[in-house]
Parts: C-alpha cells; sequence; structure tokens
C-alpha cells in the first residue's frame, strides 16, 4: 500500500469519526428539547433541598428568597415570604417542560423576554435556584398565553416555548406574606381616635348586641352623618393586609395619630399612622388585659413588634377618621332674598315720601 494511499485512507477515518461526534452531540441536543422534556431536567427531584432563590431584573431590581428552619423569608426585608407561593413557584420550575423550540438568534430574544438580564432594557426575569449540589438557573421572559410562555437557559442559546407558565416577581414586596393582623367587628368594644391635628373622640358600645357605635364629643349643633358613620372605624381592622414592610420607625417631628381599639374580651391594639409623602404607615402595639387574650397579645407581639407596614390607602383612611368625617356638611348660611330687599326697599322709599 503506497503512502498516498495510507494517507487517504486516515484522512477519510478522522472525517469518519468528526462526523460520529457531530451526529452524536446534535442527537443530545435534539433529545434535550424534544417536546414534553423538562426544561431543568433534575430540579424537579432537588426541591426539597433548595436554599434559596435569587430573582433579578434588567433594571436591578432583585429579591431573595431564603428557606429558613421553618419557612421562607424574603432576604431585603429579613421578613416572611408567602411560603404558598413560593412553593407553587418551585413546583412550576420542576415540572417546566418544553413546548417547543424557539429562536436561538440573540438579535430576536427580545421579542421573548429572553435576552441577558446585564441589560437595562431586559423585560424578563433571571431565576437562580441553589441546591447544596447545583444552581438552577433560567431567564423567565414574556407569556405566550395563560398556560405557557418563553424561557432560556443562560448558558444555551436556544429559546423555548415551555409549560406551565410562570408567574414571577422581582420585586422583594410582591413575595411578602401580607397578612397582617384580624380583629372582627363583633369583638370591638370602642376605638379612641387620636388625630395629630384634629379633637380625639371615642366610638363605643356597651354590648356586643348593640350594632351601631355611639360617638362622643360632637360639636353642639352637629350630628351624625348616619346612625352607622362610625361603624366602618370598629370593623377596619378585620383581614387586614399590607403592601409593604420596613424596620424604619417615625421620625421624631413625624405628625402621628393614634387609634385604639378595645375589644369586649380584653385585647387592646395602639395602631400609630404617620404619612411619608405617598406612603401611609402605621406600627402596632398590643396589650392584653385578660387572662383569655393573653397568649393572642403575646404571638401579636411578637410577629409586629419593631416594624412599620405600609397600607392601601383606603385601609389607612378606614382607621383614622377626623371628627367631620362622620358628621353631616355644615350648612352655609342662607342668603336673603334680593327681590324681597328691593320691596322692603321700596316700602321704605314710600313711608318716608309720605311722611310730613
Amino acid at each position: 500500500m503506497t503512502p498516498r494511499r495510507v494517507a487517504i485512507l486516515l484522512g477519510a477515518g478522522v472525517a469518519v469519526i468528526a462526523f460520529a461526534i457531530w451526529l452524536s452531540s446534535k442527537r443530545h441536543l435534539d433529545r434535550a428539547t424534544m417536546a414534553g422534556d423538562l426544561v431543568l431536567p433534575g430540579l424537579e427531584g432537588a426541591l426539597n433541598t433548595v436554599t434559596e432563590i435569587r430573582l433579578t431584573k434588567g433594571d436591578e431590581t432583585h429579591a431573595t428568597l431564603k428557606k429558613s428552619t421553618s419557612d421562607w423569608m424574603v432576604g431585603e426585608r429579613d421578613y416572611p415570604a408567602d411560603s404558598g407561593k413560593v412553593r407553587k413557584f418551585l413546583l412550576d420550575l420542576g415540572a417546566l417542560n418544553v413546548v417547543e423550540e424557539k429562536t436561538h438568534t440573540p438579535a430576536n430574544y427580545p421579542q421573548l423576554g429572553v435576552e441577558d438580564t446585564t441589560s437595562p432594557q431586559a423585560t424578563g426575569t433571571r431565576v437562580a435556584v441553589v441546591t447544596p449540589t447545583k444552581v438552577y438557573e433560567l431567564i423567565i421572559g414574556k407569556s405566550s398565553s395563560a398556560k405557557s410562555g418563553y424561557v432560556r437557559v443562560p448558558t444555551t442559546q436556544q429559546a423555548l416555548l415551555a409549560a406551565p407558565s410562570l408567574s414571577v416577581e422581582g420585586d422583594p414586596k410582591r413575595w411578602l406574606d401580607h397578612t397582617l393582623i384580624d380583629i372582627h367587628q363583633e369583638r370591638v368594644k370602642s376605638v379612641e381616635e387620636k388625630p395629630a391635628e384634629a379633637p380625639a373622640y371615642t366610638v363605643s358600645r356597651e354590648k356586643k348586641e348593640q350594632t351601631d357605635f355611639t360617638v362622643s364629643n360632637i360639636p353642639k349643633g352637629r350630628e351624625l352623618s348616619s346612625p352607622v358613620a362610625a361603624d366602618p372605624i370598629a370593623g377596619a381592622l378585620g383581614g387586614m393586609t399590607f403592601d409593604d414592610v420596613h424596620k424604619t420607625a417615625a421620625p421624631g417631628d413625624a405628625k402621628v395619630s393614634h387609634a385604639i381599639y378595645h375589644t369586649f374580651d380584653g385585647l387592646d391594639l395602639d395602631i400609630a399612622g404617620r404619612k411619608d409623602g405617598t406612603h401611609d404607615l402605621i406600627t402596632i402595639i398590643v396589650h392584653s388585659t385578660a387572662k383569655e387574650t393573653a397568649d393572642e397579645a403575646q404571638k401579636l407581639t411578637t410577629q409586629l413588634q419593631g416594624w412599620e407596614y405600609e397600607l392601601p390607602s383606603y385601609k389607612y383612611d378606614s382607621i383614622f377618621h377626623s371628627m367631620d368625617d362622620l358628621l353631616k356638611p355644615v350648612e352655609p348660611p342662607k342668603k336673603a332674598d334680593k327681590g324681597a330687599d328691593k320691596a322692603k326697599g321700596g316700602k321704605k322709599a314710600d313711608k318716608a315720601a309720605d311722611a310730613p
């Protein structure tokens, strides 16, 4: 066999081997993105070992969800997360499967929202799910429908349409457990309203059977707008939720209003409220004056002490009312009838003319 023939055979052999390697890798890629395949293989079986979830957006919005000994916490607030929401998100991530392949051209990523989140214009959210052995990462882009959306694993170029559709927030406050307190109106005996810049008054009732609350210190000549005008104050703490929470305290010069709730079973709640620009903020101090509510007071104190909560404006306004809010408007003085005045003036002129 001539050297030339050996060289030709050797070259052909190398080409066959190279083709086999390419074919093998292509088959692996095709298999990895076949419809029904998991987008993040291995995560579903590792969900119970997840210790942290990091969410970042191009505008630098970010949230960190950390697994504590018993539940989930929002790292940026050091406050309990909505654990049900976190668990659903993880289950959906673990079950996320390929519907079909989409673009693998970076220039087309923005149309699907799966571009790298290093750009301020990026609309997607990058997710990193941390386990002891691996970090699973994904860019979650725009929704395609109620059942599916666009995603991309950051280390690959292939964008995917995947199901289920994932709902993800980069703002830390969206992951908080927004439950605050739940004191129903039937428990409330009285509320001491102490507005920062208006006279104090009390709404109260003697017995639970009394449906409407009476109001003290009503100015002379004024009356309630209706018999139930004060009832919303008593019911304001039922099923109360908040928008955001901080560890900051009110500045010394803040104008603070107080609404002090007393229940028939001996629970007292001092709600202190202030406004900071467009933010409506409250703190809550809880005491018990009866044995049956001592445990409840202790539990609420542990939960609420040291925190300032931001409420929706409508909820804040349902707690803090000035007296004028409850009363009928003052009617302006009636204007004299000009025609009658003219007539009176004419009569006076006639009398003057008839005078000797």
